[in-house]
């Protein structure tokens, strides 16, 4: 058994994280072992005071993480928690082979799930209400005789209390008695509202006297004020999956709850400076699990601190904290002013201020700006989603309607051949001026909105070497209201990168390839100027 944690923090409040273990049970998660050591060094990180890495015994894979997790990992903060059952009915834990999974594990804690509804134990275990109170005693005491610590989850606490709530009250003594450290009280089902769980947690440490946690499921959308409802009633332990990854539709998310915890209710369940880098620790994982980060998600989310509303701006400009419920940089995220017809001056004015581009407060600059945005997406743009597109806007006007320009566009055109053999040539043309040069060039794509980019970048690439750098990432169509079917106007979306950035670019037109050569035009320009090239040169 190894125990590396130092955690500062003492043991009166547990964050314990099982994005190993239920979190990967969401569907489209398929974690290797080398991704679960990822995502556990991300959690140790953030300053989680227990990992749940998995079932040893249950998979190889899982037996895999806990060896080498082990060897591979110091862990800094948390401590590594191997999760299985009770032992089986009619045997002793001492001879139960699951059992001793846990133990040849290395995990210096273990969390036995243990059944608390007496239907499931009569119809799933098929055994006795008696034997399974057995059960839970004779594993927990095996195990904490072991050396090891002890956690108790019992599964659909609430509905079996619900049902029968003296047996379910009966399961928490016997795994208190028998020596867990705490009882955890989960809404499997996660069915429960937070009124409801406060009342039964609150009966229930009262009646038996035992630490209690909460494990909450968010069919109801309730997972996370669930878990704090728990922690008014007097729970000390929650249990969390990182971003709130989970079967069915997840889990209490791990990182809402633990900013509740600390700017809310005051508590320190975190390392000192741990908080500020839950926005990064909580991308990490989206990458490593491969799931695109929710921009909406609470604190962590890109769009969580974002003001769309002139109104919004207007309070903002003069006290961030009107519109606000927290400063975002306590937990490592920023503001962001959206522009859109909706924004006034005030957003234009922050937004301004937030590119790095001097407005100098003046009015008619600004007013004008206001009225380019408000006309421009009465014809479908949108620069809310495209902020690099809205920088060039904004340059242009500062410059007196003087577009930045670092090359000058003579033509371009795609060309899509059908071939006999149902195959596509796609090959584009592009003619420009760059830095009094006159240059053509032309390429083959896999598509002709790729053909125009690589004939582009073959165009530009000798007199802008900055330009190798830059990736498209990411494509979005959309056809905007009004004109249906092939004649409607459609709106393109490009995110581009240079390896340390990323930017996005919107073109509008009928013609969804000439809106594609305007995002990608401003893709370039605006790549060039973030490199710090001058366009007078």
């Amino acid at each position: 058994m190894t125990e590396t944690a130092t955690s500062e923090l003492d043991d009166s409040f547990h964050v314990f994280d099982t994005t190993l273990r239920d979190g990967a049970q969401r569907e489209g998660i398929n974690l290797t072992v080398a991704d679960k050591l990822a995502i556990a060094r991300h959690l140790d990180d953030f300053g989680v005071g227990f990992i749940e890495g998995g079932w040893p015994g249950a998979n190889p894979r899982d037996t895999e993480f806990f060896a080498r997790a082990q060897q591979e990992i110091e862990f800094k903060n948390a401590l590594l928690v191997a999760f299985g059952a009770t032992r089986r009915a009619g045997a002793k834990a001492a001879d139960d082979p699951q059992v001793k999974a846990l133990l040849d594990s290395g995990a210096p804690v273990i969390t036995l799930v243990a059944k608390s509804h007496d239907r499931h134990v009569e119809l799933a275990l098929r055994t006795t209400l008696d034997e399974n109170l057995e059960m839970v005693r004779d594993t927990v005491s095996y195990l904490h005789e072991q050396g090891r610590r002890v956690f108790v989850d019992c599964e659909h606490f609430f509905d079996g209390y619900r049902a029968n709530p003296e047996y379910a009250k009966a399961v928490v003594r016997a795994a208190a008695e028998a020596g867990a450290d705490v009882v955890v009280l989960c809404d499997t089902n996660g069915g429960m509202l937070p009124a409801q769980v406060q009342a039964v947690v609150s009966t229930v440490l009262a009646d038996t006297g035992a630490r209690l946690g909460i494990h909450a499921q968010d069919d109801t959308g309730c997972a996370v004020a669930n878990t704090l409802a728990a922690v008014d009633a007097g729970a000390t332990h929650v249990q969390c999956t990182a971003n709130g990854y989970g079967e069915r539709v997840g889990n209490a998310n791990l990182f809402p709850v633990v900013a509740a915890l600390e700017l809310k209710y005051g508590k320190k369940v975190l390392p000192e400076g741990r908080l500020r880098e839950m926005t990064r620790i909580s991308h990490a994982i989206a990458e490593v699990v491969n799931l695109t980060p929710s921009t909406h998600q609470p604190y962590v989310g890109v769009s969580a601190f974002a003001h769309k509303a002139g109104l919004h701006a207007s309070a903002i400009k003069v006290d961030p904290d009107l519109y606000q419920h927290i400063d975002p940089e306590l937990v490592g995220n920023t503001m962001r002013m959206l522009v859109s017809d909706m924004a006034g001056r005030a957003s234009v004015e922050l937004k301004g201020k937030e590119l790095g581009v001097e407005l100098g407060g003046d009015r008619e600059l600004v007013g004008r700006v206001v009225e380019r945005v408000k006309e421009r997406e009465l014809k479908g743009y949108t620069y809310e989603a495209a902020d690099a597109s809205f920088e060039l806007l904004l340059r242009t006007e500062v410059q007196g309607g003087k577009p930045l320009r670092y090359f000058e566009v003579e033509s371009w055109r795609a060309i899509v051949e059908d071939r006999p053999d149902g195959t596509h040539a796609n090959e584009a043309t592009v003619k420009l001026w760059a830095k009094g040069e006159r240059i053509v060039a032309t390429a083959e794509g896999n598509g002709p909105v790729n053909a125009l980019d690589r004939s582009l970048r073959v165009a530009l690439e000798k007199i802008y070497p900055q330009l190798a750098k830059l990736d498209l990432v990411d494509y979005k169509v959309r056809i905007l209201e009004g004109v249906h079917g092939t004649q409607s106007t459609t709106r393109v979306l490009i995110s581009t990168t240079d390896g340390s950035g990323e930017w996005s670019t919107v073109g509008v037109a009928e013609n969804v390839i000439a809106a594609s050569w305007q995002a990608l035009e401003d893709a370039y320009t605006y790549g060039l100027l973030r490199a710090g090239v001058d366009p007078a040169e």
